[in-house]
């Protein structure tokens, strides 16, 4: 199989080419090592590979290193464990309780958002927001749509800098139908 013919640069490309090159730094520490100029390709000499001896002993092992989980949006927030366990064991009393049962949309959100206002200044740190268990059925499900938008409401309310999770609720202070907001300080 041949090698494909190789084309010159254009003079474009050499002055691209060259401001390139002169960011580069060679992996090598020796003084003397060059990169090479691309105006012309020169084959690369054929060497010998060395191949280098196995270690005796024991080799330590090396961990690839391990990404940082990314950091979740407002509305799901980090906790520490402490939290998440008295939130999981529903050992928590919430300081202010919202019920959104027969409010509409326009008055769900307002209702929240003055909720959220009054926690804010009372300095609570737990809001428990009770919007209704979500309904199972064909397409236009006519009940849960305030339940389906209060995530998407509180990642844009005002007071979503001041929101540190949101989760929802144990048994006993609703469960599915129920969701604790944890107010930051």
């Amino acid at each position: 199989m041949g090698r494909a013919p190789v084309r010159s640069l254009s003079t474009e490309e050499e002055a691209l080419w060259s401001r390139v090159t002169a960011t580069i730094r060679p992996l090598s520490r020796e003084a003397d090592a060059q990169v090479p100029t691309p105006t012309a390709p020169a084959e690369a000499p054929v060497t010998a590979m060395t191949v280098p001896a196995k270690p005796r002993g024991r080799v330590p092992s090396v961990r690839p290193a391990v990404p940082a989980a990314p950091a979740r949006q407002t509305v799901d927030g980090n906790l520490d464990g402490h939290w998440e366990r008295r939130l999981r064991a529903g050992t928590v009393i919430p300081d202010r309780t919202l019920d959104l049962h027969g409010h509409s949309l326009d008055g769900a959100w307002e209702a929240i958002d003055r909720t959220l206002e009054r926690a804010i200044a009372a300095g609570d740190r737990l809001v428990l927001l009770i919007t209704g268990h979500h309904r199972v059925g064909e397409a236009p499900v006519q009940r849960g749509k305030i339940r389906a938008a209060v995530h998407d409401w509180l990642a844009v309310s005002r007071h979503a800098p001041r929101i540190a999770a949101v989760r929802s609720a144990h048994r006993r202070h609703g469960g599915g139908g129920s969701l604790y907001l944890v107010l930051r300080r």
